[in-house]
This record gives structure tokens, sequence and C-alpha cells, in this order.
């Protein structure tokens, strides 16, 4: 009703009355527009629930994109991306055939379009590509990398200004070194050293933050199955501009003969002096190791092959060793003046270097170097390297 409908309603009753009940009329007609204003907003979304791991160890993926034409999900170990299926309100969803106890590392594709999962904080950012979530499909009791009550190393952070590598913020190297359980920096004894390197586009902490490197070392040592050792990770460039130009460096030897090199140079020269003055760890080759998975496994094998005197034990993992010039680089290759006491070289059956793993493993037999090849299941991928490193970390430092 109008003011003017009203005044002609109100002019049939007495003074008193028609005041009255314009004075009503004027506090009620505010409070009824407020009313249509004040229209609840609508509830938000549930949480989703975006990973969830089932009994059967199948585990169903969702992603909100409701805008989205089309969605798809990077699993670890999957070769390629996986289409999901759009349900109401925009979530797509995707549930895995059982899977094998174990972390996977995932992300989400939305027409094209990297995407982590919100909704998880078990992050895992790199240098060079899109970062990641994880998911971990337990087993019917811990696994190598789980964390259990068990005495625990200790992780430290280290940085030093390099003069040898380039391109380094303000040329500060990082360095993470774990220590066992129970070290003595007083020890009478030093300590023997892995040195354990990330591959390209990881960083210093890589190999503990994704690979739980402490977690598999933790539970080695107090099953007896290790010797206490220090584990030194450091960044592992020698050029960043190796990591900062995209993945096609990789097809132009240069670069990576470049960056590997440097990398080498830093490491003898400044990494193991850094170490050593700040850690009871052994200067004697038979007490250091070396070994690295993709970039860190070719530098580790480089390194390791060049230096015998320095490294009696050598491990590379699903090395890049496709660019390696192993026919002149290695040509004078002696299997007695090197006197390695380990030569461990893996890859998946899947994965695109197991060709040039293979061809590197035929040329080292050739020499009569006591190379150990490893062939297992898995693309290029932390499954695999985990389990490299559990089987690997046994055997270094074991008497003869």
């Amino acid at each position: 009703m109008t003011f003017l409908e009203l005044w002609k309603v109100l002019c049939g009753y007495t003074p008193a009355m028609a005041f009255k009940y314009l004075l009503t009329a004027l506090l009620l007609f505010p409070l009824a527009a407020f009313a249509q204003k004040a229209t609840p907003k609508p509830a938000p979304p549930p949480p989703l629930k975006s990973h969830e791991v089932h009994a059967n160890r199948t585990v169903t993926f969702r992603f909100r994109e409701a805008a989205a034409a089309k969605v798809e999900l990077n699993l670890e170990g999957v070769a390629k991306p996986v289409p999901m299926v759009r349900g109401r309100d925009g979530i797509w969803s995707y549930t895995t055939q059982p899977l094998a106890p174990e972390i996977y590392g995932y992300s989400f594709l939305a027409d094209g379009e990297p995407r982590i999962d919100p909704a998880n904080h078990n992050l895992h950012p790199n240098i060079a590509f899109s970062a990641g979530n994880s998911v971990e499909v337990p087993g019917d009791g811990p696994q190598p990398w789980d964390e259990t009550s068990v005495p625990h190393g200790t992780l430290h952070v280290h940085r030093f200004t390099s003069t040898v590598a380039i391109g380094l913020q303000a040329d500060q190297e990082e360095v993470v070194v774990y220590t066992p359980p129970g070290y003595d920096a007083t020890a009478k004894k030093p300590y023997p050293v892995l040195y354990l390197l990330h591959g390209w586009s990881g960083v210093a902490n890589t190999w503990d933050n994704e690979g739980q490197a402490n977690l598999i070392l933790d539970n080695l040592l107090a099953a007896g199955k290790i010797k206490p050792m220090v584990v030194v990770m450091p960044q592992g460039y020698g050029d960043m501009s190796f990591v900062q130009n995209g993945f096609d460096i990789w097809q132009d030897p240069v670069p990576v003969e470049h960056n590997t090199q440097l990398f080498m140079k830093m490491l003898l020269t400044e990494i193991l002096s850094q170490v050593e003055a700040n850690y009871d760890v052994s200067k004697d080759r038979e007490q250091r190791a070396i070994a690295g998975l993709s970039m860190g496994g070719l530098e580790s094998l480089d390194t390791g092959l060049h230096n015998p005197d320095k490294f009696a034990w050598v491990g590379g993992f699903s090395s890049a060793v496709h660019n390696l010039d192993y026919e002149h680089q290695l040509a004078d290759l002696d299997p007695k003046a090197a006197n390695l006491r380990l030569l461990w070289i893996a890859c998946g059956t899947e994965d695109g270097l197991i060709k040039a793993n293979r061809n590197l493993v035929g040329f080292l037999q050739e020499k009569k170097m006591p190379v150990t090849a490893i062939e297992t299941p898995g693309l290029h991928v932390w499954t695999v390297w985990r389990d490299n490193l559990t089987h690997f970390a046994p055997l270094l430092f074991q008497d003869k």
C-alpha cells in the first residue's frame, strides 16, 4: 500500500485514530523494507574431502572447480594425467585402483593449468616445476619411511658463501646435515659420511622433505641395518641458470657438463671442508660415500668415478647420464686404481632413463669395474628413490 492509499483510508477515521494508525505505519514500513533487504546469504559449501584413502587402499581424489571444462589428476607412478569426472556443485573426482603402501605425490590440471590441492597441507615446492601435494597409503605395519617410535636423528641447516657456484642468492650455498641419534661431536672415532644429492628442480631439503631420508635412516639404524653415519644434503647446482631456464636445457650437453663440473668443484673444494670443520666426520675415502638421484645421480657418478681417492662408495639412482660422454670422459678408468668398495647403479624399468643407465652399466662392465646394477619396477619417481636409499644405505661402510 502506498502512502496515498493509506491517507485515503485514514480520512475515514477521527483525527486521533488517524494519527495513531499513521504513526504505526511509519514505524513498520522501514522494518518491512529492511526485512526484504536482509535476505539470508546462502551457506558456504561444506569442506571438501579432497583425498580419501579407503580401507582397500584405493584413494578418491576430489577437486572443486565449477568453471573448468576439464580436470585431470597427476598421480605419482602413473605415466599420464588421468581424467576426472564432474559431479554436483562443480566437484571433480577420481578413484584409483588399489595402491601399494607408499607416499604418492599428486596435483591437478584444470583446463591444462596446474593446481595444487588447497585442502592438503602436505605441500612439496620446488624450483622449476609447479608445486604438488602428497598422500600416504598405509601398509599393514610401519613402512621404512614412516615416523615411528625410535630414536631420531637431527637435521641441521647451514649456509656458507661460495666462490665457485654461479647465481646463488647472495652467493649463499645451503646444506642440510643429518646427524644420527646419539651423535657425539667428541667421539674418538669419526663418523662415516654420505653425501646425498637431489635431482633437477630440487633443493637442499628435498631428500628429507619428499624422500623422508631422515626417517628412513632412523628406522634402518634402530633395526641395526646400517652404521651410524652423517648425511650431507647440499643444494646441488653449480650454476643456478641450469635450473632456471626450463627443462629443455637437458637437450644440450654443454650446460649439463658446465653445471656438473662446477658443482663437483664446489663439493670438493668448499662443501667437504665446511662439513669436516663443523662435524666429526672421517676424511678417509673408506668412510666417504656419494649418491644421488637423477641430476644428483649424474653428479655422484661423475664425481665418484673421477675422484676414487675421496670416495670409496658411489651410487646413482635413475641417473641422468643420457648426455654423459663416458666413452671419452671415463676412457681411462682403471678398476684396480679406483678400488671402489661399491659402485651401485639403479633405475626403474619404466623410467625414460633406463636405456641410458643400462648402456653405462654395460660400458663399466667392459672396463671390468665392479658395478652392481639394480632394476626395479617404476617410473622417474620418489617411490623408486626411497626404495633405492632403503637398500643402498645398509651396504655402506661395511667391513671387508
